[in-house]
């Protein structure tokens, strides 16, 4: 028996019987199996050869116990010491042959799956990359990530091991059966009366393992979400600061232990689906022993039958048994490929049209003018953008019921600077995720240099548009890595100057390994301020027309809010700016004014001319700066 089939005979069929039963009851979709196909298109020559392999090695997993029969019959039995010998060198030859068709076919499957693989999370990875904000805005990353790895894996062994598996035992059964069923019908349907003996416990042992697999996942998840949460950075810090580390201990320990539990379970509920398999194979094997010696000794049947037959039962019973479950294999992988195109299937709500232009080129020629006419949004539902198997629990009150921005029209002029201001949640951030095209309005247009943004390439709006925002991401990576992410082929020259002029060149130049010392998870390594001015250095670098600052200031303290102004004031120096703020003090040298409220246009003006106007802007402005009353601290 090659080495093979006896891996399937057991430890494939446990893992089939593992899986989720259930899955054999899903429909997929029309075109799926279509659309698999066409990523399979490119590997089918591999899938021939492959599939060919596995037909020789069945072939050559049957002959064996064919060579010993005649090697008892004709050449023991006979004294013939040549054909003994011949036939056992025969033997010896047929398992070198099966043992180079196991490698060429694991050779030739990790060819097709490893590809299958790298096209799968290509496909995947790219197109996420054009899915709009609101679809990371929604979806778990975990989720995401998921789809990436364990699903991909799960399609790809549509036409790896699954393949291997199910064309593999259904030749192995079909040639088995053919050979015994010519050497003795009577005894070979005896064999098979034994069939449920195995196919009936083993459904009953796979529901079982299949719940406790269930729940191993359930809780790996847990553990992992626990970790992630409090291993970061940030989690961690908040451990220290708030947290109980006896417990911590405690709540990480709850799901190890029940996952420790279901791991003494499973591995004894396992061991028992072993030994039923190979304890109802052996008594088979002793039947036919039994009931084959008796017709050998009244010269019915042959010695070297008998044998060629319970070598043929070890072989058939493993995946006879498995072709029980072929279905739940098959629909395993395939509904794990369904799940990776329902991914792909997502259309981008945020994408170039078919005659987009190069907002570049009307840049240089009109300037960088930002122009909102009559604009109206409203955010998008969850199923307008994303997958609510990709979201955490949904509940109707979250959705967006209005709008959030109503009629808005303003103008920025080519090289000035607007500031946008109001009250929290009046649509300003809102306002700059329209011009970064972020998303598109629900009425209205936005343009720059007359062009609506929905007229451009992505590429170009983004190479036009530069942005920094209150929380400055950075990611684990160096300094010169963060910043060379805005431009990957600036010089070091090219860096020093940029850090020159966002104010952060002493402080890298006194870091352990300057602009090659890593900054952390999400740059925790620096202080706020520190992380705006990189980021304005990074914004510096790419040296971008349009400049949107959302609430750059925010979040810093007086002595890092004056270093990181005089580092955007050399950023906005001859661009366009639309500057998004709280704080009015900030705003107060800016071309124009435009304060919201309730995402309209509330007034517009100068600084001097809406404090004089008594308006909104007034209001806001004595808040934030009135005279505390005498005796006040």
């Amino acid at each position: 028996m090659n080495n093979s089939s006896r891996g399937m005979g057991q430890g494939s069929t446990m893992r089939a019987f593992m899986r989720d039963r259930s899955v054999a009851r899903h429909r997929l979709g029309r075109g799926t199996v279509r659309r698999i196909l066409a990523f399979a298109r490119p590997y089918r020559t591999q899938l021939v050869v492959f599939t060919g392999l596995l037909v020789l090695d069945a072939a050559a997993g049957t002959a064996v116990p064919l060579l010993f029969r005649y090697l008892i019959d004709d050449g023991i039995a006979d004294g013939d010491r040549g054909l003994v010998l011949a036939l056992a060198g025969a033997a010896a030859g047929l398992a070198l042959v099966s043992a180079g068709l196991a490698v060429a076919q694991r050779w030739v499957s990790a060819r097709i799956g490893e590809g299958l693989i790298v096209d799968l999370r290509t496909a995947v990875f790219d197109h996420v990359q054009r899915m709009p904000l609101a679809f990371f805005a929604r979806t778990r990353t975990g989720a995401l990530v998921q789809r990436l790895n364990g699903d991909v894996l799960g399609a790809q062994q549509a036409f790896t091991s699954t393949l291997q598996t199910v064309v593999s035992n259904a030749l192995t059964v079909v040639f088995t059966l053919a050979a015994m069923f010519a050497m003795s019908w009577q005894l070979t349907l005896l064999a098979l009366l034994v069939t449920p003996l195995f196919v009936l416990p083993a459904r009953w042992f796979g529901r079982r393992l299949a719940d406790y697999t269930h729940r191993t996942y359930e809780l790996s998840a847990d553990v992992g979400q626990l970790m992630n949460e409090r291993f970061n950075v940030a989690g961690a810090h908040l451990a220290k600061v708030f947290g109980d580390p006896a417990r911590e201990s405690a709540e990480y320990a709850r799901p190890v232990e029940a996952l420790r539990e279901i791991g003494v379970r499973r591995a004894l509920l396992s061991t028992w689906f072993r030994v039923g398999l190979t304890t109802t194979a052996s008594l088979a094997i002793a039947v036919v022993y039994g009931l084959g010696g008796l017709q050998a000794i009244a010269g019915t049947l042959t010695v070297g039958v008998v044998v060629a037959l319970a070598a043929y039962l070890n072989r058939l019973y493993g995946p006879l048994t498995a072709m029980a479950n072929v279905q739940v294999d098959i629909m395993t992988a395939l509904v794990s490929f369904e799940r990776v195109l329902e991914v792909l299937d997502l259309e981008p709500t945020v994408a170039d049209a078919d005659d987009a232009t190069d907002l570049r080129d009307a840049v240089a020629r009109h300037g960088a003018s930002i122009t909102l006419d009559t604009v109206t949004f409203r955010y998008p539902k969850a199923d307008e953008v994303g997958l609510a198997s990709l979201e955490a629990v949904a509940a109707p009150a979250q959705e967006p019921t209005s709008d959030t921005l109503h009629d808005l029209t303003f103008t920025v002029p080519a090289g000035a600077m607007v500031a946008l201001v109001g009250r929290s949640g009046a649509g300003k951030t809102t306002t700059g995720h329209l011009v970064t095209r972020m998303y598109d309005p629900t009425s209205g247009s936005v343009s720059i240099a007359g062009q609506d943004l929905r007229d451009v390439t992505l590429a170009s709006l983004r190479a036009t548009v530069g942005v920094v925002s209150q929380e400055a991401h950075l990611f684990h990576d160096t300094v010169a890595a963060n910043l060379r992410y805005a431009r990957p082929g600036a010089t070091d020259a090219e860096l020093e100057q940029a850090m020159r002029r966002a104010r952060i060149l002493d402080l890298v130049e006194r870091l352990p390994q300057g602009a090659d010392t890593v900054v952390g998870d999400r740059g925790y390594r620096l202080s706020g301020g520190e992380r705006q001015r990189l980021a304005i250095a990074r914004l510096l670098l790419k040296a971008p027309d349009v400049v949107i600052l959302d609430e750059a200031t925010a979040h810093l303290d007086s002595e890092s809010e004056a270093a990181v102004q005089a580092a955007l004031d050399e950023a906005l120096a001859g661009r366009t700016s639309l500057v998004i703020a709280h704080r009015l003090a900030t705003v107060r040298d800016a071309d124009l004014v435009v304060v919201l409220d309730d995402g309209r246009v509330a007034e517009q003006g100068t600084h001097a001319q809406l404090l004089a106007a008594g308006g909104l802007y007034a209001e806001l402005y004595r808040t934030q700066f009135a005279t505390p009353p005498d005796g006040a601290a």
